[in-house]
This record gives C-alpha cells, sequence and structure tokens, in this order.
C-alpha cells in the first residue's frame, strides 16, 4: 500500500515537537491542518499513532514503532541531495556480467570481489544457463 508522505512528515514533526501546536507552529500551518493528516495516517494504517497524557498527547506503541520508521526515512531523505549530487559529479563505470546458473556463488563472488571493492564501477550481474546467456550477446 502506498502512503500519503506528507502524512508520515506530519506524524513526525509532531512526534518530534511532542505536540500539534508546536509542530503547527514550526510548520506554519493550522492545528487544523496537522491534525487532519495525522488522523487520515492513522485512518490509513488502521492504528492510533497518539493518545490523550494530561493536557497533551503522547505516543501509543504504535506511534513508536511507526516513528522509527519515519526516522529512518527522513534520515535517507536528509541524504537525498548529497546522493544525487554525488551520482551526477562522479560516474560509474558500468559492467555487465553473465554468470552460468551452475557456477557455484562462492565462485562467483570470488572472482567479482576485486570489481565489487572498486567505488567508481556499476555491477550489473545476469544469471541464467550458458546458452540463453550467449543467445542475449547476440
Amino acid at each position: 500500500m502506498l502512503y500519503n508522505y506528507r502524512h508520515l512528515y506530519y506524524f513526525w514533526v509532531v512526534a518530534k515537537e511532542g505536540s500539534m501546536s508546536k509542530a503547527a507552529e514550526r510548520l506554519n500551518i493550522a492545528i487544523q491542518t496537522i491534525s487532519a493528516q495525522v488522523h487520515e495516517l492513522e485512518k490509513s494504517l488502521g492504528y492510533l499513532l497518539f493518545k490523550p497524557a494530561g493536557r497533551g498527547i503522547t505516543l501509543t506503541e504504535s506511534g513508536y514503532a511507526a516513528l522509527e520508521i519515519a526516522d529512518q526515512i527522513f534520515l535517507l531523505g536528509e541524504r537525498l541531495p548529497e546522493a544525487v549530487r554525488e551520482a551526477a559529479t562522479s560516474p560509474k563505470t558500468k559492467i555487465t556480467v553473465g554468470i552460468s546458473d551452475g557456477l557455484p556463488k562462492l565462485v562467483t563472488r570470488q572472482l567479482l570481489e576485486p570489481i565489487l571493492e572498486k567505488n567508481d564501477v556499476q555491477l550489473i550481474a545476469h544469471e541464467g544457463e550458458f546458452e540463453d546467456l550467449l543467445a542475449d550477446l547476440a
């Protein structure tokens, strides 16, 4: 199932800020908007992510699980610009190899190890029967 990442982002900010009002202030949007977005995420997941706690809210067990995943997602998101810049400024050499399915995986790994150790090489491996691999070359 695909999830709306804006809903997840709003949930993440609320969880990090500790309240809907602080999250709304940080994002410069209305509390009602944040509340509605978080509710949509809860609805799509089928679980409550927050529960009332005194005058505020706290994460449920499901909320803690969602926060752990959201942390990973948004940490990766922060790395996106660097990854794109790196790919654009240091293109990799593509090497395509055909590997007979009769060759043991350990032997294949040992043969390809020197290539795998290079940072500037992208290895594309195709496994199949020898005759099929030869036909793909034609």
